[in-house]
């Protein structure tokens, strides 16, 4: 949808290990952050849509998770949209938010994702990602994982997906196999992609892993499922993001000189399709750029689903930053490096920042939002102007069960 939204402040928790905190106190914090980042009172936000994947299984909260977190902070009253659609819950989220601003209903409105992961329990936070596809095929994808893994010759990936680890790993490894097969892709060209965000992390106070890892080192991690080491695969997280919305009314009314514009937003489901056919992520790319009036060459950085360093890969060609096949090219020479021609994943990605599933949508407009407003710090891409966000969800099928990329600009 071609949109005419404006984000006037962002709040953001650390994302990490917040084994004694709560959702509601997680969420708390990034909401109350977003408002005082936009100079807005809490009695002026209109309407909120809250973001949660898995606290129905992990927490036990289920039907009133975006209410009783901002009952906890003092917001009632205000309309409460509850979204849940896997990893792409929080993108959704701010899709919504922006739809309702652009079509006049709302001047001011809140988008939050917030997700709790850590548990004593690993195979119930495990058991949560299992819902992300359809559960009445569970048993054939597992068995389809399985064979693809034991035809490769991979030993580890043919054992155990669901059980010590996401099954969402295995998809992953499996459609990294397929690349290496099909377009000559290396291993090493995955660990590059861990090394480099594994350096944008380093530089950002927020993410959950900080240390700077080298291509050796990542190939030298313990292998999780063929050819993913563990560098390779996203951690779970707890945090929260959160992004104040406002029609430019309220933007011209309030003076707000740094809000960021929110020029288009496209959500789509997926469908099954051949390799050969465009997915999901290139139509949604494709109807995102159409709709802003841009195309690859005038972004100034990317925030993608890398919920695994082949993730990263792929997407660079689904998102027309290089043509297909070309991906392990791209990071090869340097492109998507902090002061490359197209930075990707400044934050660190899902990979080093970390992936609390219903908040990771929301982090990626805070990073670009932070960027195209010059306050990145360290990892700041000189020049910002325009910021993409590309964030997918589950899997059914040949491709993602849910994904939405929306592009911000400075106003």
């Amino acid at each position: 949808m071609k949109m005419n939204a404006y984000v006037a402040g962002v709040g953001m928790t650390s994302f990490s290990r917040m084994m004694d905190r709560s959702l509601k106190s997680i969420g708390g914090e990034a909401v109350l952050a977003a408002l005082a980042d936009a100079g807005i009172e809490k009695k002026n936000v209109e309407a909120a849509w809250m973001s949660n994947a898995a606290a129905g299984v992990l927490t036990g909260q289920e039907c009133i998770r975006g209410e009783v977190i901002l009952r906890g902070i003092e917001m009632g009253r205000l309309p409460v949209v509850n979204v849940e659609n896997a990893c792409a819950s929080a993108s959704t989220a701010f899709n919504q938010a922006c739809a309702m601003v652009t079509a006049g209903v709302y001047d001011v409105v809140l988008a939050c994702g917030v997700e709790k992961m850590y548990f004593e329990d690993k195979a119930k936070v495990f058991g949560a990602f299992m819902g992300a596809v359809d559960v009445e095929q569970l048993h054939v994808i597992l068995e389809n994982l399985q064979k693809s893994a034991a035809a490769s010759g991979s030993k580890e990936a043919s054992k155990s997906a669901g059980q010590n680890r996401s099954m969402f790993m295995d998809i992953y490894a499996a459609a990294a196999r397929g690349h290496m097969a099909r377009y000559g892709t290396t291993v090493e060209h995955f660990a590059m992609i861990s090394a480099k965000n594994s350096f944008h992390g380093s530089l950002n106070p927020r993410a959950q892993f900080r240390d700077a890892m080298t291509v050796a080192d990542v190939l030298a991690a313990p292998m999780i499922a063929e050819p993913l080491t563990r560098p390779m695969c996203s951690p779970i997280g707890d945090g929260a993001a959160a992004a104040v919305i406002v029609s430019e009314r309220k933007m011209r009314e309030l003076g707000l000189t740094k809000a960021v514009r929110v020029v288009s937003s496209v959500l789509r489901s997926g469908w099954d399709h051949d390799l050969d056919s465009e997915g999901i992520s290139e139509v949604c790319a494709r109807e995102a750029y159409d709709e802003a009036g841009l195309g690859p060459d005038d972004l100034s950085l990317v925030e993608l689903h890398d919920a695994s360093a082949p993730a990263e890969l792929m997407a660079y060609e689904s998102l027309g930053l290089c043509r297909k096949g070309a991906g392990g090219s791209l990071v090869a020479e340097g492109a998507t490096r902090l002061g490359g021609r197209i930075p990707v994943s400044m934050s660190g990605g899902l990979l080093r920042k970390g992936h609390p599933i219903g908040a990771t949508g929301i982090a990626q407009v805070v990073e670009i939002t932070e960027q195209i407003q010059g306050r990145a710090g360290a990892r700041q891409v000189a020049g910002a102007r325009a910021g993409l966000c590309h964030n997918g969800g589950g899997n059914i099928g040949s491709d993602a069960a849910a994904q939405c990329v929306s592009i911000l600009t400075a106003a």
